[in-house]
């Protein structure tokens, strides 16, 4: 009954035509780690959206969305054991796991038709405060397609590590983006840290977290619409079971034989599937729920709407 929302099914990333050598290693990264195959997919989709809404021309779409889809193709080098550890990574183990970025990128370089997309795997974990890695590059070193990259990347990590369902609940995840744009108070522990090179900037482009709250309000409508489109099938069958349950209750009135056999019938014919005479009020209670509990998502779902246009960078 229960419909599963796909936060990136709205998109135009499938129109881009990936050539066979990319095919050949999305397939590698596919084989060898399902999830990092799934998160390149969702970064891909997502940096293609974070494009669109930045008003960026169609070649340089296509080129950064490529740039994202190959940003964790150096994980396939990166043990296992590190790799899907469920655990905190150790100073060691981070240390490996930060080297899939170069490993991308001297994989990219090695491929002519790669080449091209090397700046996805070397730059998606650069900092515009020069905190990031691994060469600890400042804003005016990173390419545009490097922040925006870092911004669908994080967003998706976040998101995937707290395994929504909904985008209830989202507006926290954006707020920890905020406060990665934000510049470091004096206050901070970070802000005195040998890696912070500029401190007048955060680390994520403030203008690309700003045009990510615009692709989040637009998913959320798509997602009412979704579930207001579940709600009126649902209100449907409501329908539909109170109309048997007139049947039955003209049926326990009746006196005559003759009556109840017609509104017995009547009851059966309204019936769908398995439901019977003996547990379709289950069914009903079920339904019920299900309405209830999906037009109280559609209300907190606009309540995130306002949340998030509340919100400043």
């Amino acid at each position: 009954m229960a419909r599963e929302f796909d936060f990136y099914d709205r998109t135009s990333l499938k129109s881009y035509n990936l050539n066979e050598s990319m095919r050949y290693q999305l397939n590698m990264l596919d084989r060898l780690d399902v999830f990092t195959r799934k998160h390149c997919e969702n970064v891909a989709n997502l940096t293609c959206r974070l494009c669109e809404y930045l008003h960026c021309n169609k070649g340089f779409t296509e080129y950064c969305t490529i740039c994202a889809y190959l940003h964790d193709l150096g994980k396939l080098h990166i043990p296992p054991e590190i790799l899907q550890k469920p655990a905190k990574l150790t100073d060691e183990e981070y240390e490996i796991m930060k080297t899939h970025t170069t490993i991308g990128y001297k994989m990219c370089m090695e491929d002519l038709q790669l080449r091209p997309y090397a700046a996805g795997p070397l730059y998606h974990h650069e900092a515009l405060n020069g905190s990031g890695y691994p060469q600890g590059l400042t804003k005016k070193d990173i390419p545009y397609e490097g922040q925006i990259i870092r911004v669908a990347d994080e967003y998706d990590a976040i998101v995937s590590k707290r395994q929504y369902k909904s985008h209830i609940g989202i507006s926290d995840t954006l707020k920890i983006l905020i406060e990665n744009a934000q510049p470091p108070k004096p206050t901070d522990n970070a802000y005195n840290s040998p890696n912070l090179k500029d401190k007048k900037h955060g680390k994520n482009n403030p203008a690309i977290v700003r045009t990510l709250f615009k692709v989040v309000i637009d998913d959320i409508i798509y997602e009412i619409a979704c579930t207001q489109s579940y709600v009126d099938e649902l209100k449907d069958e409501l329908k539909r079971f109170d109309q048997i349950n007139k049947y039955k209750e003209k049926m326990e009135k009746s006196k005559k034989e003759k009556d109840k056999n017609y509104y017995l019938e009547g009851m059966k014919i309204l019936m769908k599937n398995n439901e019977t005479v003996e547990n379709y009020m289950d069914i009903y209670e079920e339904y019920k729920k299900a309405y209830e509990t999906r037009k109280a998502m559609i209300d907190n779902l606009y309540n995130e709407i306002k949340i998030i246009k509340k919100l400043k960078v």
